[in-house]
């Protein structure tokens, strides 16, 4: 364990916790909601520092990321615990159980076992919730950039707006999971606030590379009216900001059957009404996984799964500026 970052000490061995907007008060030989932040003696430590859980090699597009460096592989890793409690949960036997297999490995060699990978861009911090990882994350953030790698953060963006800003000068990339655009929603089915969660795509999409995903869910949150008040609010920061509109599949406390197909692809056609590029997730939809110049219609880069190609000699004036492009790893010429 390590001592936390983002805590005060109170009255009679309490500790009060600001990593995440839960701010909570934790008594001694106790953990807070995400259940890896403990008091200890009056003391918060990072329960799950250095421990991880999984790691691996992973198609950038599987994080999911289309616009930065398309068709390259990234470096994957993860612990334990989340701030949430998503009934649908993908990631629920690592993310919401606390008795999970793990290998400690040092900042440090995490960072050299990322480095001698074969054609790896970086580190994604993925798979459970990795702002509660905060201290491990940070540290190899760091020492990432120093030896040229990427840093690509896979969150529910529910963290406090001053560790968030600490963190964000280290990282390259996130993918924030929007879960849905209504506080009933988050309150009841992911026991957490819609509100800070916007904050944070408001503020790390000014300092780094944002896409966002949306698990639509039958009758929860892929209301007509939901999905373009969403959409909305994106354009309002930026229109070339991706949005994934993903399919629902039964899974953890969740047993709703499969989103329709077509509620996936209505709520595409909503969405681009206002933003450049919305991409459908879990289901075989070659337009909704291709991106095309907004400007002229012409497809930039094809996707059938995760074989990824990136075309050139587009006709679009406009294609360098193209921030998909600009990020490439892949030549355009």
């Amino acid at each position: 364990m390590k001592e936390a970052l983002f805590f005060e000490r109170t009255e009679n061995g309490m500790v009060h916790c600001f990593l995440c907007p839960h701010h909570c008060r934790i008594a001694p030989g106790r953990a807070g909601t995400c259940r890896v932040r403990k008091n200890k003696d009056g003391t918060l430590y990072s329960a799950n520092y250095a421990k991880v859980s999984s790691w691996g090699m992973d198609p950038i597009e599987k994080k999911p990321l289309y616009h930065f460096f398309p068709g390259s592989w990234i470096f994957s890793v993860g612990s334990f615990g989340c701030n949430f409690r998503c009934k649908f949960c993908q990631n629920w036997q690592i993310a919401q159980l606390t008795e999970v297999p793990t290998e400690e490995i040092s900042a440090e060699e995490l960072v050299n076992v990322a480095s001698r990978q074969k054609d790896n861009i970086g580190i994604a911090y993925t798979y459970n919730e990795p702002t509660i990882w905060y201290e491990y994350v940070i540290e190899c953030a760091r020492l990432a950039r120093e030896k040229g790698l990427k840093n690509v953060l896979v969150t529910n963006g529910f963290i406090e707006k001053e560790p968030l800003e600490k963190l964000l000068p280290f990282i390259d990339a996130m993918n924030i999971d929007v879960k849905a655009y209504t506080e009933d929603f988050y309150t009841d089915i992911t026991f957490g606030k819609l509100s800070p969660v916007k904050r944070t795509v408001e503020i790390a999409q000014k300092s780094c590379h944002v896409e966002i995903t949306t698990l639509l869910i039958p009758g929860m949150n892929d209301g007509e009216d939901e999905v373009e008040a969403l959409a909305k609010w994106l354009a309002s920061l930026r229109k070339d900001i991706p949005l994934h509109l993903t399919r629902y599949f039964p899974n953890f406390k969740l047993d709703l059957p499969p989103t329709p197909v077509e509620t996936i692809r209505r709520a595409r056609k909503i969405a681009m009404k206002y933003l450049d590029y919305v991409y459908t997730g879990n289901v075989v939809d070659e337009e909704g996984s291709n991106t095309y110049c907004p400007k002229c219609g012409e497809l930039l880069i094809a996707r059938r799964g995760y074989d990824v190609e990136v075309l050139g000699g587009a006709k679009c004036q406009k294609l360098p500026e193209h921030r998909c492009l600009k990020n490439s790893s892949k030549s355009f010429e």
